[in-house]
């Protein structure tokens, strides 16, 4: 997967993940791409700068790779409190839909597929499904990364 801070015409700011640069052209191309804030298409890729990590001594030496800017537009952070509740409900839908668009669905198969993806046995992409608080903190135990998707109620009716 690759993270692209991206941009819509009216300047919010981003992130989306594709499975590859190929992807993010082809859902550009299709108009599936969306502004979390404003629900505008005009989407292009903006400025990134690479999350390089260090090892060794020089990471013990406080010598990290200079910290991503924040996704959000400046805007969310002074924006008044129901807007900004507004605005983070249109970013979990559109989290919501990306996650369900792109990724397979396993249903109540999730912990048993993403252990397997992360073991190895499974073909590797993107999944979502059902897991009991007790199956997700077990995978996370066993290193496996795993995130709970919002569950905002629908705007059709």
């Amino acid at each position: 997967m690759i993270s692209y801070r991206l941009r819509c015409a009216a300047g919010h700011g981003f992130e989306g993940w594709f499975r590859s640069g190929d992807a993010f052209d082809a859902d550009r191309a299709a108009g599936r791409l969306e502004c979390p804030v404003c629900g505008g298409r005009d989407v292009e890729k903006g400025i990134m700068a690479p999350a390089i990590a260090r090892s060794g001594a020089k990471a013990e030496e406080g010598h990290a790779a200079p910290p991503v800017p924040p996704s959000r537009p400046q805007a969310m952070m002074t924006a008044p409190p129901a807007e900004r509740l507004g605005r983070m409900m249109a970013m979990a839908r559109a989290l919501r839909r990306h996650v369900e668009t792109h990724f397979e669905d396993v249903g109540p198969r999730f912990p048993e597929e993403a252990r397997a993806i992360h073991d190895g046995a499974a073909e590797t992409r993107g999944i979502y499904g059902q897991a009991t608080p007790e199956e997700a903190r077990a995978l996370a135990e066993d290193g496996i990364e795993v995130m709970p998707m919002p569950n905002v109620p629908k705007l059709d009716g």
